[in-house]
């Protein structure tokens, strides 16, 4: 019976929980923006790869070595947009 039970995905779902409970830290002790940010961003990024590993199943594949290729393809991608976006932005402001 202990084989049956699904130990990763509860273990993955009190992670879950811990670092939302992190994430609702940031408002309820007002802390700086800086600071605020920087721990969301981490707890973004972890319960974001949590998700995507014990829920999503992208590690039980056999051909797991493609889908962590795509994704990390996909966040370049979303990273060069996002870095090329405010570069347009901020040298097009500077040369008004």
């Amino acid at each position: 019976m202990k084989e049956l039970f699904p130990m990763k995905q509860v273990m993955g779902f009190i992670f879950s929980l811990v670092l939302t409970a992190v994430a609702l830290m940031v408002y309820f002790f007002d802390m700086s923006f800086a600071i605020g940010m920087t721990i969301l961003l981490v707890t973004a990024f972890i319960q974001a790869g949590l998700q995507l590993v014990l829920f999503m199943h992208a590690g039980e594949s056999e051909d797991k070595n493609a889908i962590y290729i795509t994704i990390y393809y996909g966040v370049l991608i979303a990273i060069f947009t996002i870095l090329g976006s405010l570069l347009t932005m901020v040298w097009t402001y500077q040369f008004q």
